[in-house]
């Protein structure tokens, strides 16, 4: 007789992370994930690239982290050591990059060397999703620190960690995207910086600095990572995902070596791919400003298109906080449009959106807002993904009473 199947749901773990639903078919006009532009990926660059790291180091391959350092391909930690001195002022040794698999294993990593279940950690009002989800998972309490357009708020800041100290906890962590914030697009002044790593050092809190979007900036230079500025009381990551590519999955940690060994004795993969780095290191050894000034020049260009596209459709109706570089657009409606029903909706004719609770760490702080991406997207798509995207806006909560120039009919 046959075995009933093992039903395994009744022998998961506790603590699980909710499950992710079937994939479904990709939305037209997708404006709901961090890919980037098909066209701007060098492909006979990397071609050659690969061509020319393979016959040189491809024996390599027979042997765990090629034969080398398990912080990773020393070519490529080079290639992240130059480009942070040259970019974001930051003076450190390879020795101090540990490479990862996207900015996510870095983001694991730091959570496993800091945090404890009860914990409580800062992070911005609005930030990157993986980052609520993977705290709540660990069952730590993430307090939400005050945004402006200007980024973290320093005085609501001071005001979060002096309230902590009085009911006798500490925060583990300050998290922070401050140059091209996600979602929001803002770069913190110098000014603010230099208060942010006055609190750390009053509090005695470290500060984990995401810096995956710093690469792609056009409104001018940002000011130094907070690690150039303190590195005796930052943790820095970053990622090559949005400035090479997202299927690359390399990212990189940059601490002193009292975190970094401790990492590596639970950064239990074997290794990052060895391939992706050696193929990234002998592109961006050559390309690096190159690409990202092609890159930068190409998002910009499709970002002013979107502006214009809301302001077209939306009129007054939407206030878009206009990024200063990176991929995507912050957009605040008014009280009268829910924005998870606004992506249900809108998804239904192929239009796919963040809704803003999804990056809010108090989620009803973000009811009325949504993040809009738009680097995979045309041109074509942005003008006729925004059209219909207001169409269904109109349809679902009648407004924008007009748009396009006409009025609104419930006719797309």
């Amino acid at each position: 007789m046959t075995q009933d199947r093992i039903s395994y749901a009744s022998s998961f773990a506790t603590r699980l992370p909710p499950a992710k639903a079937r994939e479904e078919a990709t939305k037209k006009y997708n404006f709901g994930t961090g890919h980037n532009d098909p066209e701007a990926i060098p492909v006979d660059d990397f071609i050659a690239a690969a061509t020319n790291v393979l016959r040189r180091d491809g024996k390599k391959l027979a042997v765990y982290s090629l034969g080398g350092s398990a912080l990773g391909y020393q070519p490529l930690r080079e290639v992240v050591a130059d480009k942070l001195k040259r970019h974001r002022g930051v003076d450190t040794s390879i020795d101090n990059v540990l490479i990862t698999s996207g900015s996510l294993q870095g983001m694991d990593l730091v959570n496993s060397l800091l945090l404890d279940h009860g914990d409580v950690v800062i992070i911005e009002q609005f930030s990157y999703v993986s980052a609520f989800s993977k705290l709540k998972w660990l069952g730590v309490d993430a307090l939400a620190a005050p945004l402006d357009e200007g980024g973290i708020d320093m005085d609501g800041l001071a005001a979060q960690l002096e309230q902590l100290k009085s009911q006798g906890r500490k925060a583990k962590y300050i998290y922070t995207i401050p140059t091209i914030q996600n979602p929001t697009g803002s770069i913190l002044s110098l000014e603010r910086r230099h208060r942010l790593i006055e609190l750390s050092r009053q509090y005695d809190v470290p500060i984990f600095e995401d810096e995956c979007y710093a690469d792609l900036i056009w409104a001018g230079n940002a000011p130094p990572a907070l690690y150039a500025l303190a590195p005796d009381r930052v943790i820095h990551i970053g990622s090559f995902s949005k400035t090479l590519a997202p299927a690359l999955r390399l990212g990189y940690v940059v601490a002193p070596w009292e975190a970094l060994g401790q990492m590596i004795a639970f950064k239990s993969d074997g290794g990052t791919g060895a391939l992706d780095q050696m193929l990234a290191a002998e592109f961006l050894r050559e390309h690096f400003d190159s690409h990202v000034e092609k890159l930068t020049k190409l998002l910009k260009g499709k970002l002013d298109l979107l502006v214009e596209a809301i302001d077209r459709e939306f009129g007054t109706v939407a206030n878009v906080q206009v990024p200063l570089g990176g991929l995507y657009a912050w957009v605040r409606f008014p009280d009268s449009i829910d924005a998870r029903r606004l992506a249900q909706e809108a998804a239904k004719v192929g239009v796919a959106i963040n809704p803003g609770p999804d990056w809010a760490t108090v989620p009803e702080e973000g009811t009325h807002s949504i993040r809009l991406c738009f680097g995979l997207v045309t041109e074509q798509q942005i003008n006729e993904g925004i059209a219909l995207l207001a169409q269904v806006s109109h349809d679902t909560f009648g407004v924008p009473v007009r748009s396009g120039n006409r009025a609104n009919t419930g006719n797309a």
